[in-house]
């Protein structure tokens, strides 16, 4: 049996003075896999990501990417293996988009010429026209354009993992619709690990080749999207989903 990208061993995590975030947590996301995160907010899915590239330790328990606990890596180069991408981007305001895309390439060393090349290659594949975007501030764009080069910049040194957390959640639906679309037929192209935080079902259903649904730090549903829709776990779950039947 093929070894997991990401797997979550017994692990749990809490916060001085609150309920548990996560509550003895054992899962697996197989390489190539598109895991949905869902459930309301305080469920423990952004602590669950923020794990992954070691941002967060766990009190118990391990996490192991790529078949090596998160303890045992490098920071830096953990964190460089998975792209992270978050709803407010963090764009450097004061550097060009191309500046912006180039910034973990410039860091491993790569030339110029490379790093230029690479960025204008992760515009075209996130939608946008090198000649019309690169030299923009990021002041000059719309939502929807930050979350491209956002996209971008995390895929610029090609990590096998890519964490997603709420990108899409504070732009308005038509463009966030549009995002959804052209994100699913870019991870399919990519074959990408990708974990996906949303508190938004349909979201969830369209992007995800398996979902789990988190409440309250616990695990209650780990299914593909039709299984969920069809055959709910327990009343939470059903009434999670119940507007997507």
């Amino acid at each position: 049996m093929a070894e997991p990208a990401v797997e979550f061993r017994s692990v749990s995590k809490g916060y001085d003075g609150g309920a548990p975030a996560l509550s003895s947590l054992t899962l697996s996301v197989d390489f190539g896999e598109t895991l949905v995160l869902l459930g309301s907010s305080g469920s423990g899915k952004t602590t669950m990501l923020k794990m992954i590239n070691h941002l967060v330790e766990a009190d118990s328990g391990e996490v192991i990417v790529e078949g090596r606990e998160v303890r045992t890596w490098d920071p830096v180069q953990l964190r460089r293996n998975a792209g992270y991408v978050i709803q407010n981007v963090g764009l450097l305001p004061h550097w060009s988009v191309i500046e912006n895309i180039e910034l973990l390439p410039r860091l491993e060393g790569w030339s110029q010429s490379r790093r230029r090349e690479r960025a204008r290659e992760l515009l075209g594949l996130v939608g946008l026209e090198a000649h019309a975007f690169e030299h923009k501030r990021p002041s000059e764009l719309s939502g929807g354009e930050r979350q491209r080069v956002g996209v971008a910049r995390a895929l610029a040194i090609d990590p096998p993992i890519l964490l997603m957390d709420e990108p899409f959640g504070a732009l308005d639906p038509i463009t966030r619709r549009r995002l959804q679309d052209e994100f699913r037929k870019m991870s399919e192209r990519l074959g990408k690990t990708i974990v996906f935080v949303t508190h938004d079902v349909t979201e969830a259903i369209k992007l995800a080749h398996r979902i789990g649904v988190m409440h309250r730090g616990e695990l209650l549903q780990l299914a593909t999207p039709e299984t969920i829709l069809r055959d709910p776990a327990n009343e939470f779950v059903r009434e999670l989903v119940r507007t997507e039947i």
